[in-house]
């Protein structure tokens, strides 16, 4: 079925929702049809605009569906002087505003309760469940950012160079000029996230109409948290205390997350489902090619059925 990916869906809402200090985040809800309640978290720079699609897949599934913008990023404001840096120091209020959008999510509205997720929104996922902080009935992890393309450094070498370089200047200054990757020009930037053209002219549209929700890329904090909370994560006991049922999604020619993180995650999670793709697919799975895009969300739906089934 198509759907105007390029308008906010018929009976959904763009609202806002206050955190614990007062930060507003924006967010999106669209009543359900009784089948349970799916929490979406979008990955570094995205905004839900993004995924309008892919919301109507679950809607028409049921599925009441809501979704916010991570602070500092999309429509959330910003945590820098800059509104084109997607600055972090720290990811901690990153899982504070989950954890509490999770528990007034889970108290107003009918379970099932399932998150998806992806990259960055899948790390602060994995990160919350490993925390107790939330307790889903399942998760979709999307490419999640288990670990960071480092080649040819490594992760720890990488993660004393990101933290060197907050040292020798502002942190929260660019890594670099353009993209989600150094050494990748912006009009090479599509093959970085899909083969689908007409998917990713989407987002730059969405820019273009509400440029206040773009962001470039990101700090030299930001980098150097990533790579701080991603090998935390990986601390032995962390992954195997997660009870929660996990399908983890990923790609093998992913050029921004690791995949191998993820397929070692998999094996240490006590729960947990793999599918990986070739070379037919980058980083945005969801937003990938038909053939591609079709299947990921057939295993999501498969999971959820036997995972997180109807009350």
């Amino acid at each position: 079925m198509t759907i105007n990916r390029r308008a906010v869906p018929a009976g959904a809402n763009i609202g806002s929702w206050r955190a614990a200090d007062g930060w507003p985040l924006r967010t999106f809800a669209w009543d359900g049809g009784g089948r349970g309640s799916l929490l979406f978290l979008g990955g570094r720079g995205d905004v839900f605009e993004k995924y309008y699609e892919a919301f109507d897949h679950w809607h028409r599934a049921g599925w009441g569906i809501e979704s916010f913008d991570w602070r500092g990023q999309g429509g959330s404001g910003r945590l820098s002087d800059d509104p084109l840096v997607g600055h972090a120091s720290d990811f901690a209020p990153w899982i504070e505003d989950l954890a509490a959008f999770y528990t007034q999510w889970a108290a107003r509205t009918p379970g099932p309760h399932v998150i998806v997720s992806h990259s960055m929104g899948g790390h602060l996922t994995l990160r919350a469940l490993a925390e107790r902080r939330i307790a889903p009935d399942a998760a979709v992890l999307v490419a999640p950012m288990l670990g960071l393309r480092s080649a040819p450094f490594g992760p720890r070498l990488g993660a004393k160079i990101a933290w060197l370089m907050t040292k020798l200047g502002r942190p929260e200054r660019q890594a670099w000029k353009s993209n989600e990757r150094p050494g990748v020009p912006m009009k090479k930037r599509q093959s970085l996230l899909t083969h689908d053209v007409a998917r990713y002219e989407d987002e730059l549209w969405w820019k273009r109409e509400k440029p206040e929700i773009a962001v470039g890329p990101p700090s030299w904090a930001w980098v150097a948290e990533a790579y701080r909370s991603t090998l935390a994560l990986q601390a032995p006991g962390r992954l195997e205390s997660v009870a929660a049922p996990i399908l983890l999604l990923a790609a093998d020619h992913d050029r921004l997350v690791d995949p191998a993180a993820i397929g070692q995650a998999a094996a240490r999670l006590p729960d947990a489902k793999l599918r990986v793709w070739g070379a037919e697919s980058a980083h945005e799975i969801l937003r990938e090619a038909d053939p591609v895009r079709d299947a990921a969300l057939a295993e999501i739906d498969a999971f959820l059925d036997a995972r997180a089934p109807a009350r």
